[in-house]
């Protein structure tokens, strides 16, 4: 492809993404998938450049004077962001082959006036509405922590499965594979590696053998203030993808040693599940009572979508863990035998995930101030009667992926109105579990607003996170 049937392609694929829910990567390789003819290095360029606008994508909306459609943010982005002149943007939409038709007077004369002063809102690449939330949260921060949220691209980091190997033993395997893992600063269990170039994680023998898990730091410290140990009853109460689920099965199993890595069994080990059979014909009964085992944890992870659990199986098997996959009713039915049962109890609730925009920035443009208040709404039912699980002594960890206030806090505060049961647990206390770095511990501590702990990419290098510790007093 040329260079200008590829400005062309990435006009399209930007317009797909917006007349789409789907992930801007899913959109990328569904064109890639339709369009053969396009080479690694002509998808790899038009990925690069649905990104670069996306992520800037209000000052490109504001510099081409209101429009959003994706020839406009092209052709601004070659002005802003490439510093073209005029003549070489031109050149590149001459309409000849399969490049964009020639410039309007209109595109010509925006790419050439003065931007004149940005909006603070254009400046920082956020959504107008969120910056008041940022401002409130982070004060004279706020442009920092906009910028390191929007601009940057995420690193990839894996959770190293220690149930069934070592961080030092994975280390050595990446090495082996010709990749340069560090360790993340406060999880423990945590390697993080460069998304430049993206490596395919899923293809690496360490993957396939269940050693580690693709899962941001801020997920996995998520995870470590649960305090989970080996004997306790846990609810995952908002499953999802199932990142926090296997997170939390790793907690309940011994660690593994080097001696015992190399003793292990090859085969891996059997998921039962109540929803569904184990892929060996076992007969499975609906919602069966758990029974104590000698070792690991009683792990019942919930959901509203028996998709979602469906997908989390292989994954147990992989890893060599086990839970059960639990279909939750829409009214928060079908956890009658686990009520004041649960030693913890994890919410990981439904959020707008913007801590997550430096990974999906299109998610940044899409969400709508009606949308955070349902949100929030739904988080406070949610919260309340996931509480009803927790029995007393037992711990309730509340947590988001979310870096506004409408959902973190203001449903914190709404909880702890309504359930007087419930008292607040350091954060400070909560660090003392496993698989927490001493870091983690210091720079954590200093973090944390009594019981509440909010994680960003400008103030400990993950994705946005959010979470409140709670005990059952009463």
């Amino acid at each position: 492809m040329t260079p200008a049937a590829r400005l062309a392609a990435a006009a399209s694929v930007l317009d797909s993404i917006a007349h789409s829910r789907q992930p801007a990567e899913v959109v990328l390789k569904a064109w890639g998938a339709a369009n053969r003819y396009a080479g690694s290095k002509d998808r790899r360029a038009i990925a690069d450049r649905v990104y670069k606008v996306i992520r800037a994508r209000g000052r490109l909306v504001w510099a081409m004077g209101g429009r959003e459609d994706g020839r406009a943010l092209v052709i601004g982005s070659l002005s802003l962001i490439d510093d073209l002149p005029l003549d070489e943007i031109e050149l590149l939409h001459s309409g000849e082959g399969y490049g964009p038709r020639p410039l309007s007077k209109q595109e010509r004369g925006r790419i050439t006036s003065a931007p004149g002063e940005l909006p603070g809102w254009v400046a920082a690449g956020l959504p107008e509405f969120v910056v008041e939330d940022f401002k409130i949260t982070f004060g004279d921060r706020w442009t920092e922590e906009a910028h390191e949220l929007m601009a940057p691209r995420a690193p990839i980091d894996l959770r190293v499965n220690l149930a069934k190997t070592t961080v030092a033993g994975v280390e050595a395997e990446l090495v082996e594979a010709g990749l340069s893992p560090q360790r993340t600063p406060w999880s423990a269990a945590g390697l993080r590696m460069s998304a430049e170039p993206p490596p395919n994680v899923q293809a690496l023998e360490a993957f396939k053998q269940g050693h580690i898990e693709i899962q941001d730091e801020g997920s996995q410290v998520a995870c470590w203030l649960t305090g989970v140990e080996p004997g306790m009853t846990v609810v995952d109460y908002c499953a999802g993808g199932g990142g926090k689920t296997l997170g939390l099965a790793m907690l309940g199993q011994p660690v593994a040693t080097k001696a015992a890595v190399a003793e292990a069994p090859a085969a891996p080990v059997a998921v039962w599940s109540p929803v569904g059979g184990d892929g060996q014909g076992a007969v499975v009964q609906p919602k069966p009572k758990a029974k104590p085992v000698e070792m690991g944890v009683r792990l019942f992870a919930y959901d509203v979508v028996q998709k979602r659990l469906d997908n989390i199986r292989p994954r147990l098997t992989r890893a060599g863990v086990s839970a059960d996959l639990r279909l939750l009713g829409q009214n928060g039915g079908g956890v009658e035998d686990l009520v004041r049962q649960a030693d913890v109890v994890l919410v990981d609730a439904p959020c707008s995930g913007s801590g997550t925009w430096r990974r999906r920035p299109e998610d940044a443009w899409r969400l709508k101030p009606a949308e955070v208040e349902r949100l929030h709404a739904l988080q406070v039912q949610i919260l309340g009667r996931a509480a009803e699980l927790v029995k007393p002594g037992g711990r309730l960890v509340f947590v988001t992926c979310s870096m506004l206030r409408g959902e973190n806090e203001a449903t914190a505060d709404a909880f702890e109105e309504n359930n007087p049961a419930f008292s607040p647990v350091p954060v400070a206390e909560a660090l003392k579990a496993a698989n927490l770095t001493d870091a983690a511990r210091e720079r954590l501590g200093e973090l944390a607003e009594g019981h509440r702990l909010r994680l960003s990419p400008a103030s400990t290098g993950t994705d946005g996170f959010f979470a409140a510790v709670y005990e059952r007093t009463a």
